[in-house]
């Protein structure tokens, strides 16, 4: 970048721009047919604060976003599990802002403070990252059920975060966040924070803690190819959030909210919670392959919320294979093949039928959505990667109606290509 990066080095700085750019599009199903286009530039600038002012072990971190295009999940698609994880209001905003120090001997504890973004350390399978449907990032429950779709891309909340490593193998990571990363959960939570500059510290907060175990554990010996173990990273965590939740199904009377008597005023319930299980767990690696580097990983995420009273969806699950270097001496490239499944709650079906029963006339009733995925990340140089991708979505928006036909909307095939830019 002309001599910037050396330039920002010597002060102990370091940036990181990449320009996510695609076009997708559904040829079957949805409430309209067509392509969109979508973008995301990400800017990180983080300090090192050790070589900045000699404070050892702290890192400073501040990210801007800037999103351009259009919503092709919003607009075309209607699905639950949109079809991209960068899709978002158009806006310039800031995404993080924090520190975070590190302590102890072989600094096995960190803390971090400010303005975070949880999906970048909670509930992460670092093998479904390859894909691009939104679900395989922050998954379908705390999307739906959380205010304001919860402290997660491209939003965030303040918030501080722990980090502990008591032995080689098992990790403790705990936060406590304000309860919704906006200041009015009514409406558009990214229009109402469009700038990303509104800090928020009233109502609830929202706590979440994550156990992760690590094989073979960090800092073990190096294996030869023959002798490499399938590693993997199993993690199980929860959260809880003492904000209010409006019922699914019934008002502030006890009447349903299709009621044509009722006061359209949701009966409140406070608090809500999940819990949630992620496995990474490598299944195959080439004997062959002296860099060990061409394997097949198995991931998989499941998350449920008890409380269906107050929650849209009650289970969602994301599954699959990665393929890494599927094509030999093409190092870089990953193959994957990945599903997601989200179930509306029983009470938010149950509002369905009151809606087909008070009004008299044909509403479905919201069952669940299901997509597979396929996918080809591709490195095209150094600093570029194209990646074709496939997904075919059933029962879209877990079955709900299409306003132009007075049907369900049909099922979907959705096409597309990725391009990841680094600078």
């Amino acid at each position: 970048m002309a001599g910037l990066r050396p330039l920002l080095s010597k002060f102990g700085l370091s940036l990181s721009i990449q320009e996510t750019s695609e076009v997708l599009g559904n040829v079957t199903g949805g409430a309209n047919k067509g392509f969109e286009y979508d973008g995301l530039t990400q800017a990180v600038l983080q300090m090192d604060t050790g070589r900045a002012f000699g404070l050892h072990g702290g890192t400073f971190d501040i990210s801007g976003l800037q999103i351009h295009g259009r919503n092709l999940s919003a607009e075309n698609l209607d699905t639950l599990q949109t079809a991209s994880g960068i899709e978002a209001d158009r806006s310039t905003r800031l995404w993080e802002l924090w520190y975070q120090q590190k302590f102890l001997k072989d600094e096995r504890l960190d803390v971090k403070i400010g303005q975070q973004s949880l999906d970048q350390e909670f509930m992460v399978s670092q093998n479904a990252l390859l894909f691009v449907n939104t679900m395989f990032g922050w998954p379908m429950l705390p999307s739906a059920d959380l205010p304001g779709g919860g402290p997660a891309y491209p939003l965030s909340a303040l918030g501080v975060r722990f980090r502990w490593r008591p032995t080689d193998s098992l990790t403790v990571l705990a936060g406590v966040f304000n309860g919704t990363p906006v200041s009015d959960s009514n409406g558009d939570p990214q229009m109402i924070n469009a700038s990303g500059l509104s800090f928020p510290l009233h109502g609830g907060a929202l706590a979440i803690g994550e156990l992760q175990y690590t094989y073979p554990a960090i800092g073990s010996m190096v294996y030869s190819s023959q002798s490499q173990p399938l590693s993997g990273v199993y993690k199980l965590g929860f959260w809880y959030d003492t904000e209010d939740f409006a019922d699914q199904e019934v008002d502030n009377t006890g009447l349903s909210l299709a009621n044509p008597e009722s006061t359209g005023i949701p009966r409140n319930h406070h608090g809500d919670y999940a819990i949630y299980a992620v496995v990474d767990q490598m299944v195959w690696s080439d004997p062959n392959d002296e860099d060990a580097d061409r394997t097949v990983n198995f991931f998989a995420r499941a998350m449920g919320a008890p409380e269906e009273d107050r929650n849209l969806i009650d289970i969602s699950t994301n599954a699959g294979f990665t393929f890494h270097e599927p094509i030999p001496h093409r190092g870089d490239d990953t193959l994957g093949i990945g599903m997601g499944y989200a179930k509306v709650s029983d009470s938010a079906a149950d509002s369905d039928k009151d809606t087909a029963f008070f009004t008299g006339s044909y509403f479905p009733v919201r069952g669940s959505e299901e997509f597979i995925e396929l996918t080809y990340q591709y490195q095209l140089t150094p600093w570029c990667e194209l990646q074709p991708d496939f997904q075919y979505v059933f029962d879209p928006g877990a079955g709900i109606l299409n306003p132009n036909s007075g049907h369900r909307v049909k099922n979907e095939v959705v096409l597309g290509v990725r391009m990841n830019v680094q600078f």
